[in-house]
Parts: C-alpha cells; structure tokens; sequence
C-alpha cells in the first residue's frame, strides 16, 4: 500500500508552515510510521534543520528523512518515497505557484497554517482556491495562537466565510516549538511534557484519524 502524501500549503509567509512541517513528521515518526518529508521550499528552512538534526541527535530519536527537490522532479519524487514511507509529508513553497499547485495536486489532504486574524484568514484564500482547482480537501490549522485568544464575532465571520473544514486542535504560540527546532529536534523530544508537546501530538493523530490512517 503506497503511503499518503500529505502537503502543506500557505502561499502567506509567516505562518509557521515549516516549524508545523517539523513537529508533526517527528510525531507521526513517534507514533511507528514511516515519514519522508520532501522540502521544496527554495528558502531550505528544512533542509538545513534536518542537517542541523543529524550533527546534533546522530542515530538518536524517531528517524526520518528529507530531501529537498525542486521543479519537475518533485512528482517523480513524490512517487518514490510514497512506495516506501507510510506518509510523505511535502512543505512547499510560498508565493510560487507551478511549484505549490504540483505539491497540492500529489497530495491527499492540504494542510494550511493561519494564525487566527481576519487578515490571515483573507491571505489565506489563493491557498483555499489551488486546493480547490486541484480537487484536494483542505484542513485550516489555526497555529500561532495567543494565550487566551477569543475568537471575537469579525474572526467568526471571517472562518465561515472561507468554507473549509477547520481541525478541531489549535497550536499555540509556543517558545518551545521554536527551541525544540534550534536543537535540531521536534517538541516531543525536546520537551515532551509541555502543553505544545500535547497539542502537536494530538494534532498528529487528528490528522491521521481524517485521513483513516
């Protein structure tokens, strides 16, 4: 059984989609599958943590792997971890829109990270639409959530609006996301106790109870 192709998607910088990207492929690796993660990003950002990872933790901790490909090769790439892996997880690129619409198309459901503002939510749309055009359902994950944020009547509005199936699981704007990464590792590891470790780990498995894995 070929694995599922999973893609994360947001053509607005700054959403966190890299550092979700991260947390959950370690996860899902913590869990016993078999995870690719497949960087087409031309910024790296996970590429270089990946190498960061292997100098730091060596043969240590859930095991994962990465490449990063660009361009026409990345369907074929795509193909070719999925025979192996249990789930290959692709984190594409911003604001380029053959390489995003290739990564939406090979995907089975597109993961898209917002943080909750109505003018998030807005930036979000081009995203929704390629989802949409490539026939791939799409998953809102509210990320980078303040502390004690309330969704106030305009953010209602707002999420209604775009008509997309929201997880249930909310990530907080956690410091220790962004450490765990500058060890070179995923929260689990890192701090495995600590409220961002809970809802990573709780996204993970929403995630795969969706898509039935």
């Amino acid at each position: 059984m070929p694995g599922t192709v999973i893609t994360i998607a947001q053509q607005k910088g700054g959403a966190g989609k890299t550092t979700l990207a991260i947390h959950l492929a370690l996860a899902w690796a913590a869990l016993g599958k078999r995870v690719a993660i497949l960087d087409i990003d031309p910024q790296a950002s996970l590429s270089t943590w990946f190498k960061l990872r292997n100098a730091r933790t060596g043969k240590t901790g859930p095991v994962i792997e990465a490449t990063a490909v660009s361009g026409w090769r990345t369907a074929g790439e795509v193909e070719r971890q999925a025979r192996d892996h249990d789930i290959v997880l692709i984190d594409s690129p911003p604001h380029a829109e053959t390489e995003a619409r290739i990564a939406v198309r090979a995907g089975k459901l597109v993961l898209i990270p917002v943080q909750p503002s109505p003018m998030d939510l807005w930036a979000t749309k081009p995203t929704l639409e390629l989802a949409r055009a490539e026939k791939v359902p799409a998953l809102l994950v509210l990320n980078r959530v303040p502390s004690r944020a309330k969704l106030t009547g305009a953010m209602l509005e707002a999420f209604n609006a775009l008509d997309v199936a929201m997880a249930e699981t909310q990530i907080g704007n956690r410091v220790g996301l962004a450490a765990a990464i500058n060890e070179g590792q995923g929260i689990l590891e890192y701090d495995p106790s600590s409220s961002a470790a809970a809802e990573i780990k709780k996204l993970a498995e929403e995630v795969l109870k969706r898509l039935g894995r």
